[in-house]
């Protein structure tokens, strides 16, 4: 039923690297204090220096970044939500439009292309920094490798949750790791009072979800017609959904994604299902398909039209899951609550 995916326990992936983060930032400091004058610290203007290691790539920054190419939504709307959009020379790859809420009066992105670009017009927005959703998003396949961006004066970073792991082995994520990942950004620009007050608005609204008054099992579908396309044990929906309160039905499986056939979605026989509505692949398309399979169409939740809608970027590591959390939660509860 699931192919080559075995069933087994994760480890998790913690906070090491920001640890290993925040221990050089304290050493940079004690090393250059001695260098700052005087002058500088009273006005305030010394450069904020930052070092960390991001994907097993070490990053050096002399002061924040000023000309910023994004890559993936999760990335725009995170320097959006931290006051940072006249750092952004150009966008790519969205995974949808962005929230009316995260978008200043009067501004609107510049998407240079639906997919990635190529490496002309990435280059032709003389960026000195790359803000990526995903690993492979500066790659040979991408925009190019980090290294050579690096020789060409620009440095890069990479959400962490989305950094590449073993294929065999993949670990959980947190709203630890989300937030921590929040701090790094938060350093690397220069807004650490920004960030703790994007951490404590998304801490809110965590503290603030309803939980389930009674055991509630999901199926997180994204994607797929000839085999679904489903959330395990690993990545962000897992977390999303143990936020919400809600079990995982496929919480035994080591993986963030994979593919399940549809005899296997139908033994599971969920309560809800989760469709993820990304504009490639809406969750219309998803129901339809669902109501039209002669085995999923019997489903009780099917019949019972007990869909979650999130948007896939929502899905994605950033400042969208909690909000992602509250949509599933809510959901299930206005379900109780009618039955």
């Amino acid at each position: 039923m699931l192919g080559r995916y075995t069933r087994g326990k994760l480890t998790s992936r913690g906070t090491k690297g920001f640890a290993l983060f925040t221990l050089v930032l304290l050493a940079l400091t004690a090393c250059t204090g001695g260098t700052e004058t005087e002058q500088e610290k009273a006005a305030g203007t010394a450069p904020a220096s930052t070092n960390l290691s991001n994907c097993g790539v070490d990053l050096e920054l002399d002061g924040p970044p000023e000309r910023v190419f994004t890559v993936k939504s999760s990335t725009l709307e995170m320097l959006l939500a931290l006051g940072l959009e006249d750092k952004v020379v150009g966008s790519a790859y969205l995974d949808g439009p962005v929230p009316d809420e995260l978008a200043p009066e009067g501004w609107s992105p510049n998407v240079v292309s639906d997919q990635i670009p190529s490496r002309e017009v990435f280059l032709s927005h003389d960026p000195d920094f790359v803000l990526a959703g995903w690993e492979s998003n500066v790659s040979a396949d991408g925009i190019g490798e980090r290294d050579e961006l690096k020789d060409l004066g620009i440095e890069s970073y990479v959400l962490p949750p989305a950094c590449e792991f073993d294929d065999e082995v993949e670990q959980t994520v947190t709203f630890d790791d989300i937030f921590a990942m929040f701090d790094e950004v938060g350093a690397i620009f220069d807004v650490e009072q920004e960030v703790e007050e994007l951490k404590a608005d998304q801490q809110q609204t965590l503290d603030d979800i309803e939980q389930p008054t009674e055991d509630v099992d999901v199926l997180w579908y994204s994607s797929g017609s000839d085999a679904p396309f489903v959330a395990g044990a690993a990545g962000t929906p897992q977390m999303i959904m143990e936020a919400a309160g809600v079990n995982n039905m496929l919480d035994d499986v080591a993986r963030t994604w994979f593919s399940i056939s549809w005899e296997g979605f139908v033994s599971e026989d969920p309560d809800f299902i989760v469709l993820v509505d990304a504009p490639w692949n809406t969750a219309e398309d998803k129901r339809e398909r669902l109501e039209s399979h002669p085995a999923a169409n019997r489903l009780d939740a099917v019949q019972d039209e007990k869909y979650i809608e999130v948007p896939f970027a929502a899905t994605e590591a950033g400042i969208r899951n909690a909000d992602a959390a509250t949509m599933v939660a809510d959901a299930v509860a206005e379900a109780q609550a009618s039955h």
